[in-house]
């Protein structure tokens, strides 16, 4: 019989490293219902503090995910590593010839030094450092495991989360948005026990308050990871992600809304409270009688949002439609009854509004102007009627700045008149928001003309970074003039805002003041307007404190702010053009349109040679305190230096005369052209010439050459390389 033949030996294929055991992280905090508006601040917080907490306790980790309900925050971390990265300390001692005698024994330093490291002294390195040898002490600790450190890892987090408002609620005196009543906390599906506020972790959550099978309440409900952790509770009526709630309350909306032959009006706000005051969330369509679509439709939709909740549906011409959205906690079998409380509280709510509106009209807005005198604006700064009256004085100011016609101006005079009286009317006491529409709206009832109606409405824009601007010039300048007067009020009594606080939302004013004047094309002059605003003040004895703060340089901050974060402007670049700008020529409009004009130009390849030259022309003259600019040619011994002459001579003429044009682009170009020159010059001559009338000549030159690019900016400040 034939022996079979010996298979050759395989190669034993080379073992992988084993990659880290990783298991999934889940924390809930179990609460009595929060406002919906501390839910999204309170899952970003979760999230960056997780970040950070398990990046100091070296835990590597997959993905952070955060969900959160009214009634409980969630968080899951996928691919939490089991174990902390291992470490490696190193400490310097004393010296070598310190630490060790001649014979190389340890000495009483180095005994002494390894006892206070907790090493042993054989186990000291010797190392080069710059100073020397020094001996080391290398500990390497092994990282602690992953349940362990997260018994004390996860009440500190919960403990670094803050709310608006805090609550104490039993003896341990833990605070919290609201009491905590549970706490479930998993790792790897194994429960993570610690105690937060007198509340000992589990690995039990609750559902609904009143939804889950076959209708019972909520119960306690076991879970082992965050997938039966979902699947577990939408079986007993929550949610918690609240991405799925927002997708799933606006394909009801839409689905509810094209039923009644109309369309959302889009309300993220509103969408939000919606979404963070559900956790299972269900809408219904809800009607009220025609009748009061007699009313402004902002009174309409105002009264839904701030009182109800509701959301408003449009007709496709954007009229109101007598119907309503609201969003549920619940879904039941027979929602009629929801609807019909809903209806009913809705109609009492209008009945008001339409009481207020019918009440308000019975006086003339005029009429109610004395009544302000009665309204405090702020202790330090007196009544609303006072500063209506300097809105006023600004108001016509900034008409006679921007050159309006008589019958703009004699708008925007009217309109500053006008501009607050609606605060004494009932409408606006129900319903704060509605500053400035009511009033446009009562004007328009007094008989106002238009252009004043459109102004009242718009003085409060824009509301935010990114709203709307006034669209009539009255309007605009009535904003203008309305938050002037509140930036420069505040800051004449001390009022200043401080790190983030900023009470009076004066950050805002300051960043709409830019944006009226840069994006309507104003030629906004802070300058000029300081002086008017200061002498306002000053007659009515407001004197300035030792904590005023200059208001100019505040507006201007939030100038550099818009440019930075709307047109991307470099610091350099703002800083360059604001630098040596007179107070008197500080017009908003033209500054920017500078700073523009200047970004645009140094991509140019040419541009940073060019500042090279110039800023050693400007050192020059600066180390020297050169002020002579009187040149005589026939002191010229260098080609260069008549070349550099002419070119200035032809620069003198255009470069200032563009600049007062505005077409800054022409006068850069200008600058531009002066490269070859200077390179030429300082390739050609030496400045400190061994005649002093030759080098006077020459110094002339360079400071004819920096006061021509300073007429411009100060492109000192501009960073190029090599400068």
């Amino acid at each position: 019989m034939a022996r079979a033949q010996k298979q050759p030996a395989r190669p034993r294929a080379k073992s992988k490293p084993a990659k880290p055991s990783t298991a999934e992280l889940l924390l809930e905090i179990g609460v009595e219902e929060l406002p919906y508006q501390f839910i999204a601040p309170a899952l970003h917080s979760l999230h960056s503090f997780t970040e950070q907490l398990l990046k100091e306790q070296r835990l590597t980790h997959g993905p952070i995910r955060t969900f959160g309900t009214p009634r409980r925050l969630v968080l899951a971390v996928t691919a939490l590593g089991d174990r902390q990265a291992a470490i490696t300390k190193e400490t310097m001692g004393p010296s070598k010839a310190v630490a060790f005698d001649s014979a190389g024994q340890p000495t009483k330093a180095a005994i002494g030094f390894a006892g206070g490291q907790g090493v042993p002294v054989e186990t000291l390195e010797v190392r080069p450092t710059p100073k020397g040898d020094y001996v080391f002490a290398v500990k390497r600790e092994a990282g602690q495991p992953t349940a362990s450190v997260l018994t004390g890892l996860l009440p500190a987090l919960i403990g670094k989360l803050s709310f608006p408002k805090s609550m104490k609620w039993n003896d341990t005196g833990a605070r919290f948005g609201r009491p905590i009543r549970w706490v479930l906390a998993l790792y790897g599906g194994k429960p993570v026990t610690f105690h937060f506020a007198g509340v000992r972790s589990g690995t039990r959550t609750w559902g609904h308050r009143f939804l889950g099978p076959a209708g019972r309440t909520a119960q306690a409900l076991q879970v082992r990871d965050l997938k039966s952790y979902l699947q577990v509770l939408e079986r007993h009526g929550v949610i918690p992600d609240q991405a799925r709630r927002r997708e799933l309350i606006s394909k009801q909306i839409d689905s509810l809304t094209k039923a009644a032959g109309g369309r959302l009006h889009r309300d993220e706000d509103l969408l939000d409270q919606a979404v963070f005051a559900t956790e299972f969330p269900h809408a219904l369509l809800g009607g009220f009688n025609p009748q009061y679509l007699s009313l402004p439709k902002e009174i309409l939709m105002t009264s839904m949002k701030e009182h109800q909740g509701f959301f408003s549906v449009l007709r496709k011409d954007g009229t109101l439609l007598p119907a309503f959205v609201s969003v549920t906690n619940m879904k039941l079998a027979n929602m009629r009854l929801i609807q019909a409380g809903n209806e009913r509280v809705l109609a009492a709510r209008l009945a008001d509004a339409k009481f207020f509106f019918d009440e308000d009209r019975k006086v003339r807005l005029a009429d109610r102007a004395e009544k302000l005198k009665g309204i405090t604006f702020h202790k330090k700064l007196g009544t609303v009627f006072q500063k209506q009256r300097r809105v006023r004085h600004i108001a016509d100011r900034l008409a006679l700045m921007f050159a309006l016609d008589r019958d703009t101006s004699r708008a925007c005079a009217r309109a500053a008149e006008l501009c607050k009286a609606d605060l004494t009317t009932g409408i606006v006491g129900e319903f704060p928001t509605l500053q400035g529409i009511m009033g446009g709206e009562y004007a328009t009832h007094d008989g106002e003309a238009d252009a004043v109606s459109r102004a009242v409405a718009e003085q409060y824009l824009p509301p935010s970074m990114e709203g709307n601007i006034p669209e009539s010039i009255a309007g605009k300048v009535l904003s203008l003039a309305d938050r002037l007067d509140t930036i420069f009020a505040f800051f004449r009594v001390g009022l200043v805002p401080s790190g983030s606080e900023d009470p009076f939302a004066l950050r805002r004013n300051a960043l709409a003041i830019v944006r009226i004047a840069l994006e309507g094309r104003l030629p906004l002059n802070l300058g000029e307007l300081a002086l008017r605003l200061s002498n306002l003040l000053d007659e009515e004895g407001y004197k300035p404190t030792g904590a005023s703060g200059d208001p100019v340089d505040f507006i201007l901050e939030r100038l550099r702010y818009y440019g930075r974060t709307v047109d991307g402007l470099r610091d350099d670049v703002m800083l360059a053009v604001l630098k040596p700008t007179p107070r008197p020529q500080l017009n908003l409009l033209t500054l920017y349109d500078k700073m523009k004009a200047l970004q645009a130009i140094t991509a140019r390849p040419e541009f940073a040679p060019l500042i090279v030259g110039f800023k050693r022309a400007h050192r020059i003259v600066e180390k020297e305190n050169w002020q002579l600019d009187e040149v005589n040619p026939a002191l010229f011994q260098h080609p260069s230096e008549v070349e550099l002459h002419k070119a200035l001579e032809e620069a003198r003429l255009q470069v200032p005369f563009a600049i007062e044009q505005g077409n800054f682009e022409a006068a850069l170009e200008g600058l531009v052209r002066l490269k070859p020159p200077i390179d030429a010059f300082f390739a050609g001559v030496m400045v400190n010439a061994d005649d002093q009338r030759i080098r006077a000549n020459r110094l002339s030159l360079l400071c004819l050459t920096d006061r021509l690019f300073l007429s411009f900016a100060d492109l000192s400040e501009i960073l190029v390389p090599g400068a």
